[in-house]
C-alpha cells in the first residue's frame, strides 16, 4: 500500500488504504477480551494471555487471506500475522532484517547474497531459500496480479539460486545499490513452497500467529505460534473484525466490544483524545499530501508557473484547514523524516508577490486552471478549497472539479493538469523510481527528464551510501526548484485503543513493521 491508490484504499478500509459491512454484522465471539487477571496485572510489565479483538474497514467478499493480493488495511495487517518478508521498513523507511538476518553486494552491485534465518512455518517446517525462490516466482508470475511484482522486477529470478538450505544469491537485471527495499516491497510475503496456493482454505505461514478461521467481510481469528522466531506473541488469540463505517469502529471500542480501532477522522480523534475513556495513537508522517501538476502540459510545462504556485501554497492553514491539524507542514518533497530526505533545504513559506511576479515572466496573468479533487480520501475536498481562496490572493482563479471516489485514481493519473494526491508511507528512493523517471508506472506528474533518470541510474550504481546520499539530495534539489508535486503536509495516520492496551508503537507510519505489530501487544 504504497503509492497513490491508498487513498482509494482508505475508503474502503487500506495502504497509502481502503464497504459493506455494518458492526451489526460483525462476527464478534463471546470469548472475553481481557487477559487472565493472573498475567495481566497493572504494573506495565508485557504479560502473556486473552483475545484482542481489532476492528478495521473492510472489503466484503474481496478480502483474502492470500499475502500477495492483499490490498486493504486488514487484509495486511492480517498478512502480517500470520507471514513474514525478508525485510521491513523502519520508522524512517530503511530497511530492517526480519527473515534474512544479511545482505551483502557484489562490487558492482548486481549480485546479493542473502543470508536466512533459523525460521519454521506453522506447520514445523524450515523456512529455506527454495521457500523464498518459490514466493518470488509467484508473485511474478505474469499471469497474476500480484501488488509486489513491480516491486521485485530489478530480480533476474531465473538465473537467481540457492547456495544452501538458507543461503539465496539474487542475480539483478542492473546495479541496485538498494536491493534491500527490494526485499521489503509491500506484499513480498514468503510462503511454503510445500503447501496448498489456495491460502484461503489452511494458510501456513511463519508469522507469529497461526490460522484459526475466516469469514470475508466479517472475522478472522488467529492464536499464537509459540515457535515464533522473534518470541511468541503475549496474546493467547487475535480477532479481526470488520466495521467499514468510522463511528462503527469507535462506537464499538467505547462499548467494549473490540479493544482497537484502526483508521479515525482527526475530528473525531480530538473529541476522544484525554477523555480517559479510550488512547489515540497518532502514527506520524504516514501520508504525504499534495497537489499534483502536470509538467507536460499548460500551464504547468513552464517552471515558472509550477514556482508560482508553490509560493501560494499557505502550508500551515492547509494542514489546520484540511486536517483538523493532525499533521505537519511539508516542503514540496516527499518523505519528510524518512532516510535520504534532503531536510536541510529552507522551508518553503507563502510569498504572493513573488508568485505574481513569477506568473506575469510566464505571461501566465489572470490565470484560470482546474483542481481535481474527490471525497475519495480525507481532506481532498477541504485543501482544494482553502488552496482555491488562496491562490485567488495570487490573481489565480482555480475552478474546483470533484471526481467520483470510484474512479478518482485511475481518472487522474492521465487526466486533468492539477489534482489532490496523496501518498502513503514508502522509501524515498521508491517513490524516485515508481513516479519520477520517465518509465515510471505511475507518473502523476509527467515529470520526464533523462538526465533525471540518469542521476536514479548513478545513485543505484553508487556503494557508499554517503555519496548514494549525496545524488538522493540534489535530485530532490532538483524536484524542490521545478518539480510537479507541491507537497504541502504530512498526515498523521489515527487509531485508538482500550485503555488496557499496551505495546503499541506510536513511532510506526502506517505500513512500516511496527504498525500493526500485533505479536508485540498485550492486555494489561
Amino acid at each position: 500500500m504504497h503509492h497513490e491508490r491508498l487513498s482509494s484504499l482508505r475508503r474502503r478500509g487500506f495502504l497509502a488504504a481502503t464497504g459493506a459491512a455494518s458492526l451489526g454484522a460483525l462476527a464478534l465471539t463471546g470469548c472475553g477480551s481481557t487477559g487472565d487477571p493472573e498475567t495481566s496485572a497493572g504494573d506495565g510489565r508485557p504479560r502473556r494471555g486473552g483475545r484482542l479483538r481489532a476492528a478495521f474497514a473492510g472489503g466484503g467478499a474481496s478480502e483474502t487471506l492470500d499475502p500477495h493480493l492483499a490490498n486493504l488495511f486488514v487484509d495486511v495487517a492480517r498478512a502480517k500475522a500470520l507471514y513474514d518478508k525478508l525485510a521491513d521498513h523502519g520508522p524512517d523507511l530503511a530497511a530492517r532484517p526480519r527473515l534474512a538476518t544479511a545482505w551483502e553486494p557484489n562490487r558492482t552491485l548486481d549480485r546479493w547474497q542473502v543470508t536466512l534465518r533459523e525460521a519454521t512455518f506453522h506447520d514445523g517446517r524450515p523456512v529455506t531459500a527454495a521457500d523464498v525462490l518459490h514466493s518470488y516466482r509467484r508473485i511474478a508470475d505474469p499471469q497474476q496480479a500480484f501488488r509486489a511484482k513491480a516491486s521485485l522486477e530489478p530480480i533476474d529470478l531465473d538465473a537467481s539460486r540457492a547456495t544452501g538450505e538458507r543461503g539465496i544469491e539474487f542475480v539483478l537485471k542492473r546495479p541496485t545499490a538498494e536491493f534491500p527495499n527490494v526485499l521489503a516491497a509491500f506484499g513480498a510475503y514468503i510462503v511454503p513452497a510445500h503447501a496448498s496456493p489456495d491460502a484461503e482454505r489452511q494458510p501456513i505461514g511463519s508469522g507469529p500467529f497461526r490460522f484459526v478461521s475466516f469469514v470475508p467481510g466479517r472475522s478472522a481469528v488467529v492464536r499464537r505460534y509459540d515457535g515464533y522466531w522473534d518470541g511468541a506473541p503475549y496474546l493467547d488469540e487475535l480477532e479481526f473484525v470488520v466495521a467499514n463505517e468510522e463511528s462503527a469502529r469507535v462506537n464499538a471500542l467505547l462499548g467494549g466490544q473490540v479493544e482497537y480501532a484502526h483508521e479515525l477522522d482527526p475530528t473525531t480523534a480530538r473529541a476522544h483524545e484525554n477523555q480517559g475513556r479510550i488512547e489515540i495513537v497518532r502514527l506520524r508522517n504516514s501520508a504525504m499530501q499534495a497537489f499534483a501538476m502536470k509538467t507536460d502540459r499548460p500551464p504547468f510545462h513552464d517552471e515558472r508557473v509550477r514556482q508560482a504556485f508553490f509560493l501560494v501554497a499557505d502550508r500551515r492553514e492547509l494542514v489546520d484547514g484540511a486536517l483538523s491539524g493532525a499533521g505537519e507542514i511539508g516542503n514540496d518533497l516527499f518523505g519528510k523524516g524518512y532516510e535520504y530526505y534532503a531536510d536541510g533545504l529552507p522551508q518553503r513559506e507563502q510569498d504572493l508577490d513573488r508568485a505574481r511576479a513569477l506568473l506575469k515572466r510566464a505571461g501566465a496573468e489572470n490565470l484560470r486552471v482546474t483542481l481535481d479533487t474527490s471525497a475519495v480520501a480525507a481532506g481532498f475536498t477541504e485543501a482544494a478549497s482553502i488552496f482555491r481562496d488562496q491562490a485567488r490572493k495570487a490573481g489565480i482563479t482555480v475552478e474546483v472539479r470533484m471526481g467520483s471516489k470510484d474512479s478518482y485514481w485511475s481518472d487522474i493519473l492521465d487526466s486533468g493538469t492539477l489534482s489532490c494526491y496523496r501518498s502513503g508511507a514508502m522509501p524515498i528512493e521508491a517513490h524516485l523510481s515508481q513516479r519520477l523517471l520517465t518509465d515510471s508506472s505511475t507518473n502523476a506528474t509527467k515529470w520526464q527528464h533523462k538526465d533525471f533518470d540518469a542521476l536514479y541510474r548513478q545513485a543505484q550504481s553508487t556503494r557508499d551510501r554517503t555519496e548514494r546520499a549525496t545524488v538522493y539530495e540534489r535530485m530532490q534539489r532538483r524536484l524542490y526548484t521545478e518539480g510537479g508535486f507541491l507537497v504541502w503536509g504530512f498526515a498523521d495516520w489515527i487509531l485508538a485503543t482500550a485503555r488496557n492496551v499496551r505495546g503499541v508503537e506510536k513511532n510506526a507510519p502506517a505500513n512500516t513493521l511496527d504498525w500493526a505489530r500485533f505479536d508485540k501487544v498485550w492486555l494489561g
